[in-house]
């Protein structure tokens, strides 16, 4: 199969979609089958989450997110009390805690304040607090450009942003031609931005290695996460990545200001923007966005065509292989791309064609860059998502489409 063909699994829709089912012989009751692992062995990782995902908010995060509307936001919110203050979760994060804190309906702005805001709660960033600078400093240049949502408090657990009327994509909107499209177009101008940070593309394999030294101290405690981890460490991880690495190299790809991380939940749909229009949809959540080869936006992008973060149920995602794009998709998604960034039709074949070798390649790395950083998450994220699960799935698929695109 050339590079750009669909990527197909055989048993993706079973063994794939939900917490995995057993391998010697089918398991008939669906909720014993979400409590295996997939040597079809108990989960008590997935049995403490049999019930779904928590949706209270605790009365600590309560409190401390009162606190941070009263400090930062003028007018109203300096009149209401905690009983008052309305807050629920936001879904949709793997990285942070997100929360919408609103004035109590019968509670109107005064002046210009905003009604309602994002709270964004950072998790375990791995990056360091260097990249929380960073990431603020970049979110703050995107906001007055416009480009972001807007900036209303920074403090060091987390920022108060701008909460946008939207709907945030579905994984399954991301074939549609005309969402894929303006992605194109959106990456396509974060891409031309320059922004005041090192040009080299020293992001991607300098936090792979950082990942791979963390995961030689790691230690877990839980049973699951041990059985889990051994299997994973019976790849030689070191020796793939460089072979990764030696593989890339031989890539041509673009340094360009990527965003690194655009999956559906990391893009709004706009309200109110006409059906027709081609600005309907936003960027957002910059946290790991660096200057780094534009492939990896590119393969990124196409390996989140497969996975589906809204599933309520253990691990809390689901995934399809059958769903990466295929050649005719992945054209289309260039073809836009290329419109926005050279301000013509292109009717270059050959340069699409190599697009696809360049795609298809860097979405290896994609498998590779977030396996490590999930199974590292396992160890000390406290949110609700099967890191270990979604761990082992990257690697088994950076090793099927490895045979395809190596």
């Amino acid at each position: 199969m050339q590079a750009g063909q669909r990527v197909t699994a055989h048993g993706a829709g079973s063994a794939v979609n939900g917490a995995g089912s057993a391998v010697n012989g089918a398991v008939e009751n669906p909720v014993i089958r979400e409590l295996m692992d997939a040597n079809g062995d108990e989960d008590s990782e997935a049995e403490s989450y049999q019930d779904g995902r928590t949706e209270d908010v605790d009365r600590e995060t309560r409190s401390r997110a009162f606190t941070w509307c009263q400090n930062f936001l003028s007018g109203a919110w300096k009149t209401i009390t905690l009983e008052d203050f309305d807050i629920s979760i936001v879904s949709g994060g793997l990285s942070n805690l997100l929360y919408k804190c609103s004035l109590p309906d019968n509670v109107n702005p005064i002046g210009a304040e905003p009604a309602c805001v994002l709270l964004r709660i950072y998790g375990v960033i791995l990056q360091g607090v260097d990249s929380l600078v960073t990431e603020s400093v970049m979110f703050a240049i995107l906001a007055e450009r416009e480009l972001g949502p807007r900036l209303y408090g920074i403090f060091p657990e987390g920022r108060l942003e701008e909460y946008l009327p939207s709907n945030r994509l579905c994984t399954e909107h991301l074939q549609q031609p005309d969402i894929s499209a303006e992605i194109a177009s959106k990456m396509a101008r974060f891409h031309r931005m320059v922004m005041p940070f090192g040009k080299e593309p020293k992001w991607l394999f300098v936090t792979m290695e950082r990942y791979m030294e963390q995961i030689s101290h790691i230690r877990f405690v839980r049973k699951a996460h041990i059985k889990k981890f051994n299997k994973l460490m019976k790849y030689d991880l070191s020796a793939e990545l460089a072979n990764l690495r030696a593989l890339l190299e031989k890539t041509p790809s673009p340094v360009v200001f990527c965003h690194n991380d655009v999956q559906e939940g990391n893009v709004l749909r706009l309200d109110g923007r006409d059906q027709g229009s081609s600005d309907k949809l936003m960027l957002i959540d910059f946290e790991y966005s660096s200057y780094n080869y534009r492939g990896f936006d590119f393969g990124n992008h196409f390996c989140e065509w497969m996975y589906d973060y809204t599933y309520d149920k253990w691990p809390f995602y689901k995934a399809n292989l059958d769903n990466y794009p295929t050649r005719e998709q992945q054209l289309h998604f260039f073809r836009n791309y290329l419109s926005e960034s050279e301000g013509a039709v292109c009717e270059d074949q050959s340069k699409m064609e190599q697009m696809i070798v360049e795609a298809n390649r860097f979405a290896l790395a994609s498998h590779f860059f977030w396996g490590l950083w999930s199974i590292i998450q396992a160890r000390i994220s406290t949110i609700e998502f099967g890191y270990m699960d979604y761990a082992q799935h990257r690697f088994d698929t950076y090793f099927k489409m490895k045979k395809l695109f190596a």
